[in-house]
């Protein structure tokens, strides 16, 4: 039986961002747990907006996160697919609007040549190494992925994966079930 004290709180996902040379690839976890229950093994986290030209993966509460990802497309619409700009934008909204204040979720962004973490705090924040992560298990993808970066010659796709893998053997809120998208 689930306590009441763990039913208020959802850990949902590992993302993590990987940029190297020219590509830039997302993964994420299936992952949905309430309290200590897997209620879902294969959610999509990850998903490709502004046709297709940009990468955002989502942590945090799934409604919350459906209504930023919704937000930040239209930002896309309005400013004419530039990503830093519709973040900014974005950023600013979810910090000031009465509605969206409450939203709790993390979003993570990329396009071809940016890629920036998104909170309601009104953080903006990018990579100084082509790396960004969120969730419960992000930590943990960060480590192998710097490792990966540091010591081998894999794609950015390649490490994103592998970085999955290790996090989800690692992290009770990670599993295995991977979802990837590479511009």
């Amino acid at each position: 039986m689930i306590g009441l004290e763990h039913m208020n709180k959802i850990r949902s996902t590992t993302v993590i961002m990987v940029r190297r040379g020219d590509a830039v690839a997302m993964a994420s976890d299936g992952q949905v747990t309430l309290g200590e229950t897997v209620i879902k093994g294969k959610a999509r986290k990850v998903r490709r907006l502004g046709g297709g030209a940009v990468l955002a993966g989502f942590a945090g509460a799934t409604a919350d996160a459906f209504t930023l990802l919704t937000k930040f497309e239209a930002k896309l619409n309005e400013f004419q697919g530039q990503l830093e700009r519709s973040a900014i934008e974005l950023s600013k909204e979810w910090r000031t609007d009465r509605y969206l204040r409450h939203l709790e979720a993390l979003l993570i962004v990329a396009d071809k040549n940016d890629g920036f973490l998104i909170s309601g705090k009104g953080d903006v924040i990018s990579s100084d190494d082509g790396l960004l992560s969120v969730g419960s298990g992000s930590m943990f993808a960060m480590a192998a992925a710097r490792a990966l970066m540091e010591n081998t010659e894999m794609s950015a796709k390649e490490i994103a994966q592998e970085s999955m893998r290790i996090a989800g053997e690692i992290c009770i809120y990670t599993n295995s079930d991977v979802t990837l998208e590479e511009l």
